[in-house]
């Protein structure tokens, strides 16, 4: 079973403030839903890149691991694109 790092963790880690690790998650977490249910569908890159609108370069460089020019509104494109839907959950601290 996979251990989850917490935004804590990996702002610790890399030495990067806690908002930028927050968002390093939530991408990570984006892209591995798009990962699944593209091998679930067998959709390819090409397919995927005219869906989202998206050059196939960037599909395949943000399928791959690079997080270069990885923004949200990207990554919401490709959650769209693979017929998913993003969610957001607020919890109080402590």
């Amino acid at each position: 079973m996979k251990q989850k790092t917490t935004a804590t963790e990996l702002s610790n880690l890399l030495k990067i403030p806690k908002s930028r690790s927050l968002e390093a998650i939530i991408k990570a977490q984006l892209i591995e839903g798009i990962a699944k249910e593209i091998d679930r569908k067998k959709i390819t890159h090409a397919s995927l890149s005219a869906r989202s609108k998206i050059p196939r370069s960037a599909v395949t460089g943000i399928l791959s691991g690079s997080m270069q020019k990885v923004t949200l509104d990207r990554l919401l494109k490709l959650v769209e694109a693979v017929g998913l839907v993003a969610e957001v959950r607020l919890k109080r601290i402590g």
